[in-house]
């Protein structure tokens, strides 16, 4: 259960607020006038911390419900500015297209992609295959992680095949764009966490038994239940 005590605005306004966020191509000031509409006088800077607080905190418990994703991997990185900088979301999808896992990082490297890949792992099991384009940190980072278990995780590098997560970048791309970039790593990284739960929600990717019979909306809710 999510817990909003000491919250000046109804958790009910709140829970609109960044979910509307982290679902559709808005900016803060676009919820501010959207809300404004509706008799609710909430400022844009009210807005950003609720999303830096509470998706998070949503995204977790979302995890606790994910349902489980195929040992087939397709993995890749895309770019999202902070401060005016370029930094690295890396992310994955089985072959279906279910999200697998994201992770924010500062630098495109061979530790940045290990990370992403030990964290994906400890979330969603060990994949039997890991597709990917031919970064050499990323296989270099696959490589690593195979020196270290009895039964090697096949790695395949073929552009093609990995078009299914590249075309996935999208909706993250879409969200993101009318925010025109990130003040910090830590804005970046709770709201990219919202953004990517909405996705998942979207994928049908909630467990039955948490979002059975639910609409995209009522599944979100559900979770701050």
């Amino acid at each position: 259960m999510l817990k909003m005590k000491g919250m000046r605005f109804p958790k009910e306004i709140i829970l609109l607020c960044i979910r509307w966020y982290a679902a559709y191509p808005l900016s803060y000031r676009n919820m501010e006038e959207m809300m404004q509409e509706r008799g609710v006088y909430v400022d844009h800077s009210s807005v950003s911390r609720w999303a830096v607080k509470f998706l998070p905190m949503l995204e977790k418990i979302f995890r606790k419900h994910k349902r489980p994703v195929g040992v087939s991997w397709r993995m890749d990185e895309t770019y999202i500015k902070v401060n005016g900088q370029w930094k690295y979301l890396y992310r994955a999808v089985d072959k279906e297209g279910s999200t697998i896992d994201f992770l924010l990082r500062a630098k495109r490297d061979t530790v940045a992609a290990r990370r992403f890949f030990e964290k994906a792992m400890r979330q969603n099991g060990d994949p039997e295959k890991v597709t990917m384009d031919k970064s050499g940190a990323n296989k270099a980072a696959m490589d690593a992680i195979n020196k270290d278990r009895d039964v090697p995780i096949e790695v395949r590098q073929v552009k093609y095949l990995n078009n299914i997560v590249e075309q996935d970048h999208r909706f993250v791309k879409r969200v993101t764009r009318p925010m025109l970039g990130f003040k910090t790593f830590r804005t970046a990284r709770a709201v990219l966490a919202g953004i990517e739960l909405m996705h998942m929600i979207r994928k049908e990717q909630l467990s039955a038994e948490k979002g059975k019979d639910l609409s995209f909306a009522e599944q979100f809710y559900a979770l701050a239940a």
